[in-house]
């Protein structure tokens, strides 16, 4: 049976933490990936620290958003770095996400859909007309015909995406505990998988506190 597959959230500024997260998450059990955003990417040491991890499971969460030109001239700028995952947000359009990916290369490129922090409320405030599940999954259609490696959604959209989208899916917004902090659309471990989940991103449930811990605590939901 495939392993469960997993991305740290390194949610973090401080080289030190970072080095502390990957350190007392090593498993066997589970195949663990780390996730770095734009706290850590754009810190002082951040880069330089990405450009010296080997034989590691890298998603750089970017979210790129900008015109066709910008996002592959940023793409280009990070190919010193052993990535394995970049993201682009799904609303840069068409020809920016096919200019993205032709230039891809080894990078598997992840199409961004619509930020757990949102619901519908926000959404219509944004100026959106769909609702969630309807805006998503028209994202994934996007995603499809730009022929992206993976997409990045809630749990809540899972079984809708997996309709029209049929390569890897990313599940932020994942608790082990029942506390939301800013993120709305969450969902459980277990029941991220059950919907069809291929990576989950947990991040504070597992980093906050003790993490060797939290990560056991995580092995043993997973085996329940």
């Amino acid at each position: 049976m495939n392993k469960k597959k997993i991305f740290i959230a390194v949610d973090t500024n401080n080289i030190s933490k970072a080095k502390k997260i990957i350190n007392n998450t090593q498993t066997n059990k589970i195949k663990v990936g780390y996730k770095f955003g734009l706290e850590f990417f754009y810190s002082k040491d951040g880069r330089k620290f990405l450009s010296s991890l080997k034989n590691k499971i890298i998603f750089l969460d970017l979210k790129l958003n900008d015109i066709p030109n910008t996002i592959v001239s940023a793409m280009k700028s990070l190919k010193n770095l052993k990535i394995s995952y970049l993201t682009v947000h799904l609303s840069s359009g068409m020809n920016a996400l096919k200019a993205l990916k032709k230039e891809s290369k080894n990078i598997k490129i992840a199409g961004v859909t619509t930020l757990t922090s949102l619901n519908n409320k926000d959404l219509k405030e944004i100026g959106y007309k769909k609702k969630v599940n309807e805006l998503v999954r028209h994202q994934a259609k996007l995603a499809t015909k730009a022929k992206l490696d993976a997409i990045v959604c809630s749990g809540h959209e899972i079984r809708s995406v997996k309709r029209v989208f049929k390569k890897e899916i990313i599940t932020p917004g994942i608790k082990i505990h029942n506390r939301k902090n800013d993120q709305k659309r969450v969902m459980k471990p277990k029941d991220a998988f059950a919907a069809g989940s291929d990576w989950l991103v947990i991040g504070r449930s597992i980093t906050n506190g003790n993490i060797k811990k939290n990560i056991q605590n995580l092995l043993e939901i997973l085996e329940d």
